[in-house]
């Protein structure tokens, strides 16, 4: 098979073996500490879909595609055929986003979706690595005027940012954003699944 001619200060294997030795600590360590939090986040949720409310993802770049992923397992299925959740991402309509970013600015595109779509008693999940996103932040701000639930996935130093606006915070104990990414994307198949067997539909 063909190589690239290596680069001499590199050493893959050693590169591979660092990568999921830190891939395994911070995943105890988000296991160790993160339960209170999470079981937080599903009861909020079964609560507010028994009782016809949706649930709002919103997030920026790998984020944005991990709203839309979670999202997804909501509305169609994640472990079993069952009756449909509602669970809306903010971050695939492009006529919206580029008109709001467009006519009022960036830091606007979920704010304005949630005023136009959010009721009190839906829950707001906004995923961000760093916690400093403007977008997430002022939709957070919007989504507490309006009475719905905040849940914040971040990491690191992440949750002194969004510990204003966030009912609820999942901080990812690392401050690298590849693992941070990883770990949101565990806790929020996790949380699909929690879902389908608090609800009992599976």
């Amino acid at each position: 098979m063909p190589q690239a001619i290596p680069h001499p200060s590199f050493d893959l294997h050693r590169f591979y073996d660092e990568e999921w030795n830190e891939h395994s600590q911070v995943t105890a360590a988000t296991h160790a500490f993160l339960f209170p939090s999470f079981a937080e986040w599903v009861e909020v949720s079964a609560f507010a879909l028994q009782h016809g409310k949706k649930l709002f993802f919103f997030g920026n770049g790998g984020s944005a595609a991990d709203a839309q992923h979670l999202a997804t397992e909501l509305t169609v299925r994640f472990k079993a055929h069952r009756k449909a959740l509602p669970a809306l991402a903010l971050t695939t309509d492009t006529s919206a986003l580029t008109a709001i970013g467009n006519d009022l600015g960036f830091e606007h595109i979920f704010s304005r979706q949630i005023e136009a779509l959010g009721r009190e008693g839906d829950i707001a999940i906004g995923i961000t690595t760093s916690g400093k996103s403007p977008n997430i932040l002022k939709a957070f701000s919007q989504a507490r005027e309006l009475g719905l639930v905040t849940i914040g996935l971040t990491g690191g130093k992440g949750g002194v940012n969004l510990s204003g606006t966030a009912d609820i915070l999942l901080t990812v104990p690392s401050e690298t954003v590849s693992r941070i990414q990883e770990m949101h994307i565990t806790l929020g198949q996790m949380f699909c699944n929690a879902l389908e067997y608090r609800l009992g539909l599976i």
